[in-house]
């Protein structure tokens, strides 16, 4: 059988592109094509074959401004040759063109954004350089309306879709108007595992971690965490780095470049983990719960796949500062079973993940068949 995979560019580790690596190990001799490729800015992928685009040609950092580009690329590259083609997609890789005899299964972690669910954010806050974010917005003013009707055309183009939450699947239906299979992104769990004794004498404070974008809403973890006076560990780095820094009191410590043994550390040592925003999924979430930190999560998103209140965790129902305050509250008094929320992300695991694309992907393929 003749494999490909495609996704939207491996320029840096997200959940798209650990997809795309479980995909790999799965089809160690698939093919990888996909518009970008920045092999100092990505690990696991030294062994495999990468077939990028005319894109490639360009900077990586251009990415933001390649919409347009990549739509075109993609709903050009013909793909018929293949006896099954897997797309990780979250933007324009979905488009590729495939034979009758062609199965394409597209695991799509939400609908393209920039067009959908989030559209207004980036129209008020594209996150470009500075100089830049007018074109931006110019650019979706103008162009939104032509591309959400070549988006919605270019879904139907799967014959399977995948969903990574629940969240996920309903938005795809909602825009797409297509069905799809929940199946839960890949997870190191083991990385992350409860490594220390269960007593809560040794944790304090809180963390947050992630790219700081607007939409991720990290300012309401370091106001609640301001006015409540207890320590918050803010750790990634992104376009909002600074306003946050400006908004921090002087017990918010702010860490960048920060290594996943690292990061597991600091998710042991912490009393939760915020997540404020409506994730698609949420990976750090769960690698959180697996070092057994219970996940304080804005109530909506795919944090309601994994998150069990009282037992992993707790939910907010509002995106302010005093409801999230209210919540971080409860959590500094209330006891939780650590060893239990570190089982509870077992589920998660990337052989889970293997196990259930396996799966789904057999059934597939015989449902082509007898189409």
């Amino acid at each position: 059988m003749k494999v490909a995979i495609v996704c939207d560019w491996l320029t840096g580790i997200g959940g798209a592109e650990r997809v795309v690596l479980e995909l790999h190990k799965m089809y160690p001799k698939a093919p990888i094509y996909t518009s970008q490729y920045s092999p100092g800015s990505i690990d696991g992928f030294e062994e495999a074959t990468i077939k990028t685009t005319w894109l490639q040609t360009l900077p990586a950092g251009l990415k933001k401004f390649l919409p347009v580009l990549r739509a075109w690329t993609f709903s050009h590259l013909d793909l018929s040759g293949y006896d099954l083609v897997i797309s990780s997609t979250g933007a324009e890789a979905k488009a590729i063109k495939t034979g009758e005899k062609t199965t394409h299964i597209s695991y799509m972690h939400s609908p393209t954004h920039y067009y959908w669910i989030r559209h207004d954010e980036y129209l008020s806050q594209p996150g470009f350089p500075r100089g830049f974010n007018w074109l931006a917005k110019l650019s979706l003013k103008l162009l939104i309306g032509p591309l959400k009707r070549w988006d919605r055309r270019v879904s139907r183009r799967p014959d399977f879709i995948i969903a990574n939450s629940n969240y996920t699947k309903d938005n795809i239906k909602r825009y797409y108007k297509r069905e799809a299979e929940v199946i839960f992104p890949p997870v190191n769990v083991d990385g992350f595992k409860l490594a220390r004794t269960s007593d809560a004498s040794y944790r304090h404070g809180f963390v947050i971690a992630g790219r700081q974008v607007p939409y991720k809403r990290f300012d309401l973890a370091i106001v609640a965490c301001n006015e409540l006076k207890v320590p918050l560990i803010v750790i990634g780095d992104g376009p909002d780095h600074r306003r946050l820094e400006k908004l921090a009191g002087r017990q918010t410590t702010f860490l960048t470049n920060v290594s996943d043994g690292d990061m597991a550390d600091h998710f042991r040592s912490s009393l939760g983990f915020i997540m404020p925003n409506a994730d698609d999924f949420g990976i750090v979430a769960v690698e959180a719960m697996a070092a057994g930190t219970p996940v304080i999560a804005y109530q909506k998103g795919g944090s309601l796949d994994y998150l069990l209140p009282g037992k992993t965790g707790l939910f907010f129902d509002r995106q302010t500062p005093a409801s999230l305050r209210s919540c971080l509250e409860t959590a500094l008094t209330k006891s939780f079973d650590y060893e239990a929320i570190s089982e509870h992300a077992k589920q998660f695991s990337c052989e889970a993940f293997r196990k259930n694309m396996r799966q789904f992907i057999d059934e597939c393929l015989k449902e082509k068949a007898n189409a």
